[in-house]
């Protein structure tokens, strides 16, 4: 892939996806996902032998390699730091696969635990234990920074063209959620920035890291803005990182 992004922490993902234009007078809540009172019995682990975290160095920023080859990326820094909650950081290991064969790897014992954003179904689950979700994915709109609206944003978007990529879950949310809006499907999302740009369409509507990655990049050129959300939706989107 041609991102090469530096790892940072939960918190700076969180805030890329709500403060990427630095508008932060307009920028909505972030939403707490977890209890922050909440505490959990550390395991007995004296026995563990090892524990061995699985993952590739493919899908940046959550694991990649470095411009010096090192193995790096949220994931990481997220199993490190499980490692040194936990008080076993000598015992710990990170070790990079192909995504093909993390898998099998796992299967055979090669690992302990996979860290690599395996998509937790009904399917996936009856073979694994998944931890909880400590990354999801809202869906959000862009809009043109003069005309981004704000919540409550229902009533405000009718009659407006959403683009959207096609055949997508945001689009199925997008139509059932929003249906009041024109909805533009796109094939690409490239043709989808420059009709945005170019106001051939009012807004888009897509995964916000994505749209946080492309807002704070060149091509945007400081043109646009989140507006309104973040919309969680687990039947559509899904349950998110675990």
């Amino acid at each position: 892939m041609a991102f090469r992004w530096r790892s940072f922490a939960l918190a700076m993902l969180i805030g890329l996806l709500s403060f990427a234009d630095g508008a932060r007078a307009a920028a909505p809540q972030v939403p707490v996902l977890w209890d922050a009172k909440e505490r959990l019995p550390k395991p007995d682990l004296s026995t563990l032998p090892r524990l061995r975290f699985l993952t590739t160095t493919d899908f940046p920023p959550f694991n990649f390699l470095d411009g010096a080859g090192k193995l790096s990326g949220f994931h990481i820094d997220l199993a490190r730091a499980i490692c040194a909650e936990l008080g076993i950081v000598e015992k710990c290991q990170i070790q990079a696969l192909p995504w093909a064969e993390l898998e099998g790897a796992l299967r055979k014992g090669e690992g302990e635990a996979i860290i690599a954003g395996i998509a937790a179904t009904p399917e996936s689950r009856a073979t694994y234990a998944f931890s909880r979700s400590y990354l999801q994915f809202p869906a959000r709109f862009i809009m043109p920074k003069g005309k981004a609206l704000t919540e409550p944003i229902f009533d405000k978007l009718h009659g407006k063209r959403v683009g959207v990529i096609s055949g997508s879950a945001h689009e199925r949310m997008l139509r059932d959620y929003f249906n009041t809006v024109q909805v533009v499907p796109f094939d690409r999302p490239e043709d989808l920035y420059a009709d945005l740009k170019a106001g051939k369409v009012d807004a888009a509507f897509g995964d916000g890291m994505r749209l946080a990655f492309w807002l704070g990049g060149s091509d945007a050129a400081g043109c646009c803005r989140f507006a309104g959300g973040p919309y969680l939706a687990p039947e559509y989107l899904g349950s998110g990182m675990a």
